[in-house]
């Protein structure tokens, strides 16, 4: 039964090193890497219990083992495109660069934040336009992270509160206008949208670089009662040119 009690545990801690090393959370690599130490160090100590190692080179591969797990979580490697905030006891310390960093094992933790332009999908937003005409509109937000230290302390996620806010943004700006302006002059949309999203992303530390509307759209009955009076407006056209050349021919022939 204690075979089979220390086998579940080394299962169970497999699991544990697995979640955390696809986990989104900060610290991942480090926690990952200590995760897998200890994996290794319960391996062991089955093998002893087997009988298989003894203690005095389980004591051995103990220390370098505690020796790994202390130099793998002070040593922080930021990529080219990012920087991280760190923080020691909770505390926000700084940010660090890209490069190679030593931190304060085991008390520390690092928040990335990619400072490459980001693209954020502004789902379809139903409105009502100015003349009382049903439309649907979504849009592409291009932003880019300008000041990480604001985009840690200032808000939450910066990036569901950019989608937000730009929601939010585009149904104010289609109520504002008529149904023709909403789908012939999407220019004034897009910069509408990034003039009332600039203040506010400042703040976060966040710059948005562009705007774009991607489809407006009315709503069914709207597009069929446009569809009824463009086969109209044919139709009396036509007949019109028809009445024309009766009566161009008439004259001809008289």
């Amino acid at each position: 039964m204690a075979r089979d009690s220390v086998f579940y545990r080394l299962g169970r801690l497999s699991a544990d090193a697995q979640s955390l090393r696809s986990s989104p959370g900060s610290g991942g690599s480090r926690d990952g890497i200590a995760s897998f130490l200890i994996l290794g160090l319960v391996a062991l100590a089955v093998l002893v219990v087997l009988d298989t190692v003894s203690l005095p080179v389980f004591a051995g591969i103990l220390a370098l083992a505690l020796a790994a797990i202390t130099v793998s979580g002070a040593i922080e490697i930021v990529d080219a495109y990012e920087k991280r905030a760190l923080t020691v006891f909770g505390e926000y310390r700084t940010l660090l660069e890209p490069g190679i960093h030593v931190v304060p094992p085991f008390v520390s933790r690092t928040y990335p934040f990619d400072l490459r332009t980001r693209t954020i999908d502004v789902p379809r937003q139903e409105a009502i336009t100015r003349d009382n005409s049903p439309v649907i509109a979504d849009a592409v937000v291009y932003i880019r992270v300008m000041d990480a230290r604001k985009a840690f302390l200032e808000v939450e996620d910066y990036i569901e509160a950019t989608s937000n806010l730009a929601q939010t943004t585009l149904r104010a700006a289609l109520g504002d206008m008529d149904l023709d302006d909403t789908l012939s002059k999407r220019e004034r949309i897009n910069a509408r949208i990034r003039r009332e999203l600039d203040e506010p992303t400042d703040e976060w530390g966040v710059r948005v670089e562009s705007v774009e509307v991607r489809e407006v759209s009315p709503s069914r009955d709207v597009q069929s009662a446009m569809e009824q009076q463009t086969g109209a407006e044919r139709r009396r056209r036509a007949m019109i040119l028809e009445a024309q050349g009766e009566r161009r021919s008439a004259v001809e022939s008289a």
